[in-house]
């Protein structure tokens, strides 16, 4: 396999050598990365006790098991690599994890799926899959697995199964009569009805794909035929799956391409999810369910109506997203202001819908570019995002290596490079296959969780503001009024505890009149070098947040 060579910011360029070293530590150890303790970075006199609620509202963590850290030296990651992290992820602040697909597949990305009921052996044993969800629960971290119940792969037993039975002639007994060649049989088959196939390729789409003299259905890739999600005896065998993860220890599922389950049918899509999201709550009530959906606002919004958790806010995501737009450019319809209103917007069009919703916000994932070439590789602005998006409510989700500043964009292999954790090159990966040569424009893990002004950090702290103050997550968002286009106030509260979250996201020092007295809980800025104070006047630098209390 190819080595991609990574450029370790200003500080070194990893060599096969290094690859090859395994820094990641055994099953279930203690990572041995330094994590500084509060004497190693500046007094920062505003930390609270931590009040972490165990529910579905949580700081989520989505890992590229294959990019993340290898612990066995074979240049791919996997969950022996995660569990030895799992440290460092709970010190940062997020209690729960999305592993995107970890079952058997031919593709580096996972989505095309070849055995629903196993892990890939590039990722390790079910054993593995077990101590890590071990070792999580004993952290307190929900272990979220990626479902694919769109397609699976053409590789996977139900599909072959059925491509040989469409190959063979009809064995001649009735249909409601057993089948005289063992099911190997167009008419007896149970698998052929799994998928859809057709005699002749249907016209108006180029989604069609030829096995023998039947065609078939595929969306995404040829690789990955659609499943008839409609057909009892597809759902009885995603209900056995389903079953057979949670018993394993998983806390929930992150469902691909929900659009797609019935491409331009949303209302048969929203039935799907019910049935699915009811199945698996009458297992485990605490089941947690995020559903992408990549839609409109207005689209995407409307899936509530099944009962599920949560569906991504791609209102947020994305260049154009409110965030970037928010971050990068100007006028009172991208104002801090504006951004304020909008979170308001979002939690009214949910409530619609469900009265359990819990909005899941993000800047980015596998499918897009990474934030920090959204902001421009602009500290400060890759920081002021990381601010908006967790001081949202909701469950937050934050992409691998976006708390560093990872590269990425351009082909998909690009969004999923290898999680860079020393300048020696400890745990590195290869990345995917085809991945081009990136330049890392930010320091490695170890380098930044030393760095008082590093982009880790600011992420650090803006997690641990969100862990002292449940009710910023679960809290309905009244925006406040306050005078200045880029300064902006919300008001959460929850449970009998509230707070005030205030916004200066302008390029200069402001002080803001309209809070005396209440008592500053924390603040967020870009720099380390800057504080906010509340003596008299709440003093906010530029791109800076301050959490007051509202008892």
């Amino acid at each position: 396999m190819k080595l991609n060579r990574m450029i370790l910011s200003a500080a070194a360029v990893v060599s096969a050598a290094a690859v090859f070293l395994s820094g990641c530590s055994a099953p279930g150890a203690q990572d041995n990365m330094n994590i500084p303790t509060e004497e190693t970075l500046p007094e920062y006199g505003y930390e609270q006790e931590l009040n972490i609620i165990d529910d579905n509202y949580r700081n989520y963590y989505q890992v590229f098991v294959y990019s993340f850290c290898d612990s066995n030296g074979d240049g791919i990651g996997d969950l022996n690599g995660v569990t030895s992290k799992l440290d460092y992820i709970q010190e940062m602040g997020f209690n729960g994890i999305w592993l995107s697909p970890i079952m058997p597949s031919g593709s580096y990305h996972k989505y095309s799926v070849k055995d629903y009921l196993a892990v890939d052996p590039q990722y390790g044993t079910m054993e593995d899959f077990e101590n890590l969800a071990a070792e999580c629960e004993k952290r307190g971290i929900k272990l979220l697995i990626d479902l694919v119940m769109n397609h699976s792969s053409k590789e996977h037993e139900w599909f072959l199964h059925a491509a040989e039975s469409l190959r063979a002639q009809p064995c001649g007994a009735a249909e409601d009569e057993p089948c005289l060649n063992g099911d190997i049989c167009p008419v007896h088959d149970p698998y052929v009805d799994y998928y859809y196939f057709y005699d002749e390729k249907p016209t108006g789409s180029n989604n069609y794909y030829q096995t023998g003299s039947h065609w078939y259905e595929a969306v995404f890739s040829e690789n990955m035929p659609e499943l008839q999600l409609d057909n009892p005896a597809v759902r009885a065998e995603f209900e056995d799956i389903a079953k057979f993860w949670l018993e394993k220890g998983a806390g929930g599922f992150r469902l691909d391409a929900v659009k797609e389950y019935f491409s331009g049918n949303p209302d048969k899509n929203i039935e799907v999810l019910k049935w699915f999201v009811d199945y698996c709550k009458s297992l485990d009530p605490e089941c947690y369910i995020v559903g992408e959906v990549w839609e409109s606002f207005t689209s995407y919004t409307k899936y509530y109506k099944s009962g599920i958790d949560s569906v991504f806010g791609f209102t947020m995501a994305e260049e154009d997203g409110k965030i970037a737009k928010t971050i990068n450019m100007s006028g009172s319809a991208n104002s801090v202001k504006s951004f304020a209103q909008a979170m308001t917007t979002v939690e009214e069009k949910l409530a619609e819908y469900s009265d359990t919703a819990i909005d899941a916000p993000f800047i980015g994932n596998h499918d897009t570019n990474r934030g920090a070439g959204i902001f421009g590789y602009d500290p400060a602005k890759i920081k002021a995002a990381a601010g908006l998006l967790l001081t949202m409510s909701g469950s937050p989700f934050v992409y691998y290596g976006d708390e560093t500043g990872l590269t990425g964009s351009g082909r998909d292999e690009n969004k999923r490079a290898p999680m860079i954790w020393d300048a020696e090159g400890s745990g590195l990966t290869y990345g995917p296959p085809n991945i081009e040569p990136q330049e890392n424009r930010f320091a490695d893990v170890q380098t930044q969780l030393s760095d008082p002004d590093s982009i880790l950090n600011y992420y650090k702290r803006a997690l641990r503001i969100r862990n002292e103050n449940p009710c910023i997550a679960r809290g309905k968002t009244e925006v406040l009024n306050i005078q200045g286009q880029d300064t902006a106030a919300v008001r959460r509260e929850w449970n009998g505890s509230g707070v005030i979250i205030v916004y200066n996201y302008s390029d200069e020092e402001k002080t803001i009149d309209d809070f005396t007295g209440k008592e500053l809980r924390g603040y967020l800025t870009v720099s380390a070098s800057q504080e906010v104070t509340a003596d008299g006047g709440l003093v906010m630098p530029p791109l800076s947040i301050a959490i007051l209390s509202d008892n």
